[in-house]
């Protein structure tokens, strides 16, 4: 069951395409502001998010610019604002698409379909191309590069081989042997203390949560953001 977030400040409006969502099967969550919303998505994982600019504390192109430094979510704007302008700010931070009040909710729900399928063509395209998507992360096995929030960041071979671990084995623990064994291989004579090395570097490149310490355990990859 796809998960839809709605971040819309009038009553009226919000009830009725939550009413409209769940009859057609989706689940649906809803905020009544900015602020609001950010928090709600900040929580749970949604496939996409329905949102009114004209709101109030923060209007809905500064939580679209929000949302996007975290993920690349499908986000529609639904606004009465039919401006030229407007449109053309929404696209720019990446909007997906747009509609505009009063609107009909056979339109909204073509639309919320389209983009879904879109979104969904992407990911199966990324995986042929041997593309690893986890938050605003992003790794490609072919040109053997990592993109973080859309920027090309510089690893070492190792520290790369370390990230595609992580990312090839997204809810797996691994213990200091395990990683050992799996980047330098069962001759390694080192010092395993090398490991916190190329794990506090790639912290410091990818965020502090990418890959966090199980207690005892080991490592493993943090929750996707």
């Amino acid at each position: 069951m796809k998960h839809i977030l709605i971040i819309e400040d009038e009553v009226k409006i919000q009830e009725i395409l939550t009413e409209f969502l769940k009859e057609y099967g989706y689940a649906v969550d809803n905020a009544h502001d900015g602020v609001a919303g950010i928090a709600k998505f900040s929580e749970e994982k949604y496939d996409l998010v329905l949102l009114d600019i004209m709101m109030p504390k923060i209007d809905g192109l500064a939580v679209l610019e929000l949302i996007r430094e975290k993920s690349d979510i499908p986000v529609i704007l639904i606004t009465a604002m039919a401006t030229e302008e407007y449109q053309i700010k929404g696209f720019d931070l990446k909007a997906d698409d747009y509609i505009t009040k009063p609107f009909s909710m056979n339109l909204v729900i073509r639309r919320i379909e389209a983009v879904l399928r879109r979104a969904q063509t992407g990911e199966i395209l990324e995986k042929e191309q041997g593309i690893i998507t986890y938050g605003n992360v992003k790794l490609n096995k072919e040109s053997c590069e990592i993109k973080f929030s859309d920027d090309t960041m510089p690893f070492t071979y190792t520290e790369y081989e370390l990230i595609k671990l992580f990312l090839e084995n997204k809810n797996k623990v691994f213990t200091r042997n395990d990683i050992l064994n799996q980047i330098w291989g069962y001759d390694f004579f080192g010092n395993d203390k090398s490991i916190n090395n190329h794990i506090m570097r790639i912290r410091k490149k990818l965020g502090e949560d990418f890959i966090v310490t199980v207690r005892g355990k080991g490592y493993k990859l943090g929750e996707e953001n």
